[in-house]
């Protein structure tokens, strides 16, 4: 269609169109008079020209995001006609953009009163009753949609949830009802009477429900678990104890009706044929695995209760584990279990073995090893694991996490490197973000150290966008910019960051007044370097540390005291070649930056 065509059509329909609501058809009257209706009103041509126009140029701009410019032209058009429906339906997504909630359930509300028929401003308005908790008005919302489209289950199902949500026993029964007239009867539907009458304290009823699923299906095994075990909780254990022996004959497999039987065992302290029961459930292979992990973790409950005695507990682990091969989870909850137990930590290695053997991809296992290795400092170890684990994993970013940390720990920069870089490939927006910007800060480490400077910082300026106080990172990033006396006015605040958060860390403080030494506020660094060397117990106060101090003293006109701190640091490692320059020339020196100082992390 042409642009001259669509300028034919009446603005009042593209509006509509726009807007995604349906508007009362134009009629126009006597040419004499030039009348048409609009939302049920009557008004002049010339009127009804101007709010057309009014109301497509609202909507242009609401499309555009254009809020402000829209919500003066809808103005501009309930001026004209008061009774426009739509343009407080349109007003009311100004005032949601705006975050006014009341203001935009006055417009909705207005929508709705003022057309009724329109089943988008009924939702609308039931909707904004809901957020707002006004539960009443929300029922009495969609109880009116309903009553123009009786045939609608979903309205149903939400006035379901409303009534629930009062308590109101008598309409949820009412409104199960009126769904089973829409979706015929079902057992998911006796189902949700059942329950109702269970809230309500109507036992009798509630059992004559599960009595009616049980006889309209009495082949089927569920239906009988069912009501065994709402007898069992009702305290009828003989009747419970027939309907789950009926169950079990239907269906003598069936692991719902024997953990039932075993429960019934249980109460009734029959606790040999619950044993016999359990053990039956637990070493056949057809039993699934959330049943085991079930019976496991309650017969772990009741032997801590009785004291805590593992022996027994392992010995079935070992029998369950050895009735399946393939199975992960027992022996992973088995592993757990002896974690939590404290038992020997080989043993409980060996435990997480066993489940990597089996399943190469549990990351669970994968982690608690490598969490045992770094205590040790098994470097090597844990980097053959994750090697081992990324195959299976690729897109498992905590695993260059480790890989790289590991290297980092071997001083194995480049391999260290080569796995954050993989890593950070494997970023997305449901990535941790302190893992992230560790990624980051690190890589800006190795980086810098490997004399890149440039694409250090850059990922220092990553690291910060993940997580913006990463501390450790703040120090390094201001260190190094201060040791290439580039961009000191960012280095103080990113430093300033660290001694307001770590009052007490020497290197935070050492870099603090290192970067007021390069501005040439020696007396502040001053200050802060003697705060730096109070901290006694910091063994990150190194010959740099000292020098530094030497340094600044000497630029505070203390010479000897200088000359002492330089000695210090000559005497613990420090650069022989400038120290013994400044020693003998009584005086500061600026070096050359050649090697670079990878300052402790936090």
């Amino acid at each position: 269609m042409s642009k001259t065509s669509i300028n034919k059509l009446p603005i009042a329909i593209i509006s509509a169109i726009l807007l995604g609501v349906i508007l009362p058809m134009t009629v126009q009257g006597n040419s004499d008079k030039k009348t048409t209706t609009v939302s049920g009103d009557s008004l002049s041509y010339n009127d009804r020209r101007r709010y057309d126009y009014f109301f497509l140029e609202a909507i242009c701009k609401q499309n555009e995001g254009k809020y402000d410019a829209a919500f003066e032209l809808l103005n501009h058009c309930l001026e004209i006609n008061p009774k426009a429906a739509e343009a407080y339906y349109a007003r009311a997504s100004y005032f949601s953009e705006m975050q006014m909630d009341s203001l935009a359930l006055k417009d909705i509300e207005k929508a709705a009163a003022l057309n009724p028929d329109n089943d988008t401003y009924q939702e609308r308005v039931a909707q904004y009753y809901i957020n707002a908790g006004n539960y009443d008005k929300a029922i009495t919302a969609y109880e009116n949609l309903y009553e123009h489209h009786k045939d609608r289950s979903d309205v149903l199902a939400i006035l379901l949830q409303l009534y629930n949500h009062n308590r109101d026993y008598k309409n949820m029964l009412g409104t199960i009802g009126r769904m089973e007239q829409v979706e015929g009867n079902s057992d998911e539907l006796t189902l949700a009477k059942m329950n109702v009458y269970e809230m309500k304290g109507d036992t009798k009823m509630a059992e004559k429900m599960l009595q009616s699923l049980t006889e309209a299906h009495p082949s089927d095994a569920v239906y009988k678990v069912m009501y065994g075990n709402w007898l069992l909780q009702k305290g009828k254990k003989e009747e419970a104890h027939k309907m789950l022996t009926a169950a079990l004959e239907d269906d003598p497999d069936n692991e719902s009706a024997q953990s039932s039987m075993y429960d019934y065992y249980r109460s009734t302290g029959q606790d040999s044929l619950a044993t016999i029961t359990r053990d039956k459930l637990l070493l056949n292979q057809k039993t699934s695995s959330k049943t085991k992990l079930a019976m496991f973790n309650q017969l772990i409950k009741e032997s801590e209760d009785a004291g805590g005695d593992s022996t027994a507990i392992l010995q079935m682990f070992n029998k369950v584990i050895a009735t399946d091969k393939s199975d992960t989870d027992i022996p992973t909850l088995k592993a757990a279990y002896m974690e939590l137990k404290k038992m020997p930590e080989d043993s409980v290695n060996n435990a997480f073995k066993y489940v990597l053997n089996v399943a190469p991809e549990n990351t669970y296992a994968v982690k608690k090893l490598i969490e045992s290795y770094w205590n040790k400092q098994r470097w090597d170890d844990i980097i053959n694991l994750c090697k081992q684990s990324v195959l299976y994993n690729p897109e498992d970013m905590t695993l260059y996490y480790f890989l790289g940390l590991a290297h980092f720990q071997k001083d194995e920069e480049d391999e260290a490197l080569d796995a954050f870089k993989r890593g950070v490939g494997e970023i997305n927006n449901e990535s941790d973000p302190d893992i992230v910007s560790d990624f980051y800060a690190i890589m800006g480490d190795i980086l810098y150290k490997k004399g890149k400077p440039e694409e250090a910082f850059a990922a220092y300026d990553s690291c910060l966008q993940w997580k913006e106080d990463n501390i450790s990172c703040l120090n390094n990033y201001a260190y190094y910019l201060s040791e290439l006396d580039r961009d000191l006015d960012k280095a103080e605040q990113m430093s300033y960051k660290t001694v307001t958060a770590e009052p007490n860390n020497a290197t935070y403080l050492d870099t603090y007044a290192w970067i007021l030494f390069m501005k040439g506020r020696y007396s502040e660094a001053k200050s802060y370097i003697d705060q730096a060397l109070s901290v006694e117990s910091d063994s990150t106060i190194g010959p740099v540390v000292i020098e530094h101090a030497g340094d600044i003293y000497a630029m505070n006109g203390d010479t000897s005291k200088a000359v002492e701190y330089w000695e210090k640091a000559l005497s613990m490692g420090g650069d022989k070649a400038i120290l013994q320059k400044k020693i003998k020339q009584r005086k500061y020196i600026k070096k050359n930056v050649s090697a670079k100082r990878l300052p402790g992390r936090c």
